[in-house]
Parts: structure tokens; C-alpha cells; sequence
């Protein structure tokens, strides 16, 4: 299976994608990582795991449709199977989703449909919820509404901060979403 990895920031989820392909626990090909910030570590991670990868700078284009255009055109040209949002902090456009019908997952730090958007951790414990945890999803026009793939729970501790909550989370995260990825390669669920 090919996949293409997009992300924004450190790329530790990623990396757990490309660990588990090394381990032979994951048979797929992480065939480019694409990246909105030509700062972000998860592309020195890929190029670490000797993954081809692709800067398109959100900030050198006009606006969000030009961004999206070039973000469009890059994923058609590589034709993956399966594109996974691996931290990509941008919404991506109707159109570009409508491009590739259940191709997009995404994983998000949270126990959906409870929390979409940003800052789960500290809304979770600001609303005093006894667990927490992570979906794998498709992507859909929606912001966090797709289709939930899997999840996996946490209890939310007495000493929780947001900070140790995050971390907790991505722990799951980097066992889950390869686990997941597994499941589309062995036709577990289908495209």
C-alpha cells in the first residue's frame, strides 16, 4: 500500500509509521512525506528514513485555494493509496477531499465526536470527563465528522495536566494509527 504522509510540526507519529514499516509490523511504503512548513522536524524524520519528501509553504501563496490547488495537484500526481494526516494542521478544502473519497484518514486526540478542533486536552479536563483517548478517522468536509475508523480510551487522572494528558494520548497514538494502517493493507477495511 502507498502511502503519503502529511504533517506540519515534529513528526513523531510518522516516524512511528515509518518504524513500524522498518519492523515489518506495517507492509506498506510511505511513498512521500508533504509538509505545509519547511520548518517542520518530521521532514529531517523522513529524510532520516530515506522518504522522499515535499515542502508546498502555505505562507507563499496567495490564499488558502491557491494552497490547496498545489496540495491537490502534488496528491494526484503520486497517486497513493491512502493519504494519513499525521498532525497536518490545516482543514483541507471540499474539493480536495472530494478528490479522494475515503483515501484521507486522520487521527485526532480526542474521543470524537466529543472535542473536534484544537485544544482537547485541556477542554476534556476543564469539563472533568474521567477518560480521554485518540480516533483514527476518514476525512470528510467536516471539521473531526468523518467516519470513526478506531479508537482507543485512557483514564484521565486525579494529577492530569494538559501537558501529561498529551503525552499519554500520543502513546496511544503511535501504537493505534500503524495498527490501523495494517488494517487497510490486510483489506480489514476497505477503500
Amino acid at each position: 500500500m502507498r502511502l503519503i504522509v502529511l504533517l506540519s510540526g515534529s513528526g513523531t507519529l510518522f516516524e512511528a509509521i515509518a518504524m513500524a514499516i522498518e519492523e515489518k509490523r506495517l507492509n506498506a511504503q510511505v511513498v512521500k512525506v508533504i509538509s505545509d512548513n519547511p520548518k517542520a522536524y518530521g521532514l529531517e524524520r523522513a529524510k532520516k528514513h530515506h522518504i522522499e519528501t515535499l515542502v508546498i509553504d502555505a505562507k507563499t501563496f496567495a490564499d488558502k485555494n491557491e494552497f490547496q490547488a498545489a496540495l491537490k495537484t502534488a496528491l494526484i500526481n503520486e497517486n497513493p493509496d491512502l493519504i494519513v494526516l499525521s498532525g497536518f494542521m490545516r482543514i483541507l478544502s471540499p474539493e480536495l477531499v472530494r478528490a479522494f473519497p475515503k483515501r484521507i484518514i486522520n487521527i485526532h486526540p480526542a474521543l470524537l465526536p466529543r472535542y473536534p478542533g484544537l485544544h482537547t486536552h485541556e477542554r476534556v479536563l476543564q469539563a472533568g470527563d474521567t477518560e480521554h483517548g485518540t480516533t483514527v478517522h476518514f476525512v470528510d468536509e467536516g471539521l473531526d465528522s468523518g467516519p470513526i475508523i478506531a479508537q482507543r480510551k485512557l483514564e484521565v487522572l486525579p494529577e492530569e495536566t494538559p501537558e501529561s494528558l498529551q503525552e499519554r494520548v500520543k502513546e496511544l497514538e503511535r501504537v493505534l494509527y500503524p495498527e490501523v494502517l495494517e488494517w487497510f493493507v490486510k483489506g480489514s477495511i476497505k477503500l
